[in-house]
């Protein structure tokens, strides 16, 4: 990944306001760091204006000419992630399509990010938008000790200009500047994976405990708690001293780097697991006094390395991994041999991420190394009958249309058949598993073909890494790559 750097991020937490609705693809943040709200229509070449006019020919000849012409430019329609632009060639984001669109930077960029939950509303829909995240930076090797656990803060997040008046917002503030408010935590090692877990307040007049854990790139896994840090945007003149800083616990199980990491829903005061390149799995639990104590037995049977880790969203003592060998197991933290109860070979190439439905529980979702992302109904996966041999169900669905490695995929929290979709041709992309074509509508795909018709957005974003829904803000999207996109859709 390329280093984005943010001119005027203060690592100590001083706001910076470096949004930014791109007129051209690569989301660059002018100088000043002021968000540009200016663009310009395109206009016609002069060749194009004279070409248009009268030349002369028969009307007949020349239709004939501006149809064969049309029918080259369908068969040449440009796909984000699949055409390569030529020379001197950009992009341009179609803005129509956005009803939100910031890039925000930061001193480097972060492989992984994670949205904290806050008090500000369920089902948020004003302009506009504030939000709270964190991220671990990847900083270059020879820089390793600049690296940081970022606590942020994104505010001023506006709806685009419409010249419809009737789409106006009556907010006040619609036009505020979008600003980036950073909270550092020294690292001395990059961020592989970062999750975020919150603990009820026992008394309901002050916030959650918010809780982080960071796999590092050095092996360990750093817990800490930000609560002092999320704190501090909101009450002016919150010092954070040294000694906060400090991770609660820094864990030292595993013998080589990981790349899974997830906190418990469904334990409230602090439930872990985590998994390394070793295949090895570890639980780690929050103790009465604050401690945190891991299972000295790690639950193998991957023959690579553990690449995702999630909990089942309804059943505490169950959660499921995604391996570099091409499987996904389930398990029962209960079980006395450590193996796994179920077993499926979902793909020949590495599984990196997977995402676990909230809202239809046998629903699972998996993205892997050869560009395919699919979606299993775990009611079809039988219990494997020998621990070295893995099921192959088929899944309910599979889509070839990224040509490079899946690098997040994320259910929608509240709608069953959405889903976002990162990879490495610098894409993210939004799906409909619902939408289904008849005969008559499947003949007329405008020209471009090999495109699913579930396949709603495609949004252009560089060196993506992972993207996350906004639980509290609906259609709400934020992607981590060589700087944050913070965007959403007209159409979900």
């Amino acid at each position: 990944m390329s280093k984005r750097a943010a001119e005027g991020l203060d690592n100590g937490g001083a706001a910076l306001k470096s949004g930014e609705r791109p007129e051209t693809a690569d989301l660059d943040i002018d100088e000043a760091g002021e968000f540009e709200d200016e663009f310009e229509d395109e206009y016609e070449s002069e060749d194009e204006i004279i070409q248009a006019g009268v030349d002369g020919r028969p009307d007949a000849e020349r239709e004939a000419e501006e149809q064969a012409a049309a029918m080259d430019v369908d068969q040449q329609t440009f796909i984000v992630g699949r055409n390569k632009l030529e020379p001197g060639q950009t992009l341009s984001p179609d803005l129509s399509t956005y009803e939100m669109l910031h890039a925000l930077s930061t001193p480097w960029p972060c492989l992984s990010f994670d949205i904290v939950k806050d008090g500000l509303g369920e089902d948020r829909k004003t302009y506009p938008a504030t939000m709270y995240a964190v991220a671990g930076t990847q900083a270059e090797s020879k820089r390793e000790k600049e690296n940081q656990l970022m606590v942020m803060k994104f505010s001023g997040l506006s709806r685009m200009e419409r010249d419809d008046p009737e789409e106006s917002s009556d907010d006040e503030d619609e036009e505020a500047d979008p600003i980036l408010e950073s909270k550092s935590i020294p690292l001395t090692s990059t961020t592989n994976r970062i999750r975020s877990h919150q603990t009820p307040a026992s008394d309901s007049s002050r916030p959650p405990t918010t809780l982080t854990a960071s796999m590092t790139e050095a092996g360990q896994v750093l817990i800490h708690d930000i609560t002092p840090h999320l704190t501090s945007f909101d009450i002016p003149g919150t010092i954070i001293t040294p000694q906060q800083n400090k991770p609660l616990s820094t864990l030292r199980m595993h013998k080589s780097e990981g790349y899974a990491v997830d906190w418990s829903p469904l334990i409230s005061t602090g439930k872990l697991i985590t998994g390394d390149n070793d295949g090895k799995i570890y639980v780690t639990t929050r103790t009465a006094g604050e401690g945190w104590a891991v299972d000295s037995r790690p639950f193998t049977g991957h023959s690579g390395s553990v690449e995702e880790l999630q909990w089942s969203p309804t059943e505490r003592n169950v959660f499921a991994s995604a391996s570099s060998d091409g499987t996904i197991k389930v398990w029962d933290v209960r079980s006395k041999s450590r193996t796994a109860a179920l077993s499926v070979q979902v793909s020949n190439s590495d599984v990196n991420v997977m995402s676990w439905s909230h809202q239809t529980t046998h629903l699972l979702a998996s993205g892997a190394d050869d560009g395919v992302w699919a979606v299993w109904d775990l009611r079809q996966w039988k219990p494997q009958t020998s621990p070295t041999t893995a099921a192959k169900p088929s899944p309910v669905a599979s889509f070839n249309f990224h040509k490079e490695q899946i690098t997040s995929v994320e259910w929608h929290p509240t709608d069953d058949s959405i889903v976002a979709v990162a990879a490495g041709d610098d894409t993210l992309t939004l799906w409909d598993l619902a939408v289904e074509l008849d005969d008559e509508e499947s003949k007329d795909t405008g020209g471009v073909s090999d495109v699913p018709p579930q396949l709603l957005f495609v949004h252009y974003m560089e060196h993506v890494k992972e993207c996350h829904w906004h639980p509290q803000i609906p259609g709400c999207v934020v992607g981590t790559g060589s700087a944050f996109n913070v965007f959403k859709t007209i159409s979900v």
